[in-house]
């Protein structure tokens, strides 16, 4: 699946909750907890994502030109965001990562049901793992 089409069953997904705010917070910490496990082994500070207000933890791995996320906070709505970036940017090439945008999050209308603090650490995740992928792009070429 594209990033795209994942994107549009994000946008369906939360459609259906009509833009109630408590549920669309509840499927978040539902998304969250449905994350796999995050290593204890990478829960370190050379894994935080920098700018956000909660601790997120993130690193990538590429496996057959694709890159695979995992990720995990230690705040339930955050836990939740990261997870919706895992699913719309895991599995893809590094090339698709760094050149599909990224527009669910205004189409949901996040930012009614998250501030600003968290609204600027959920963009600092999409740069990191952006970050991640021009890195492994750029270690599989050498």
């Amino acid at each position: 699946m594209s990033i795209k089409f994942i994107q549009e069953e994000i946008i369906e997904e939360f459609g259906l909750l009509e833009g109630d705010m408590e549920m669309s917070i509840n499927y978040l910490i539902e998304l969250g907890e449905q994350l796999e496990a995050f290593p204890e082994i990478k829960r370190t500070d050379d894994f935080i994502v920098k700018g956000c207000q909660s601790k997120v933890w993130l690193f990538a791995e590429l496996n057959e030109n694709q890159v695979y996320f995992r990720a995990d906070s230690n705040t339930l709505i955050t836990k939740g965001l990261v997870s919706l970036l895992v699913r719309v940017l895991s599995s893809h090439s590094p090339e698709e990562i760094l050149n599909d945008e990224i527009y669910f999050p205004e189409k949901i209308g996040m930012g009614r049901f998250i501030g600003s603090q968290r609204s600027n650490g959920f963009y600092a995740m999409i740069k990191q793992m952006k970050l991640y992928a021009l890195a492994l792009n750029l270690k599989q070429k050498i």
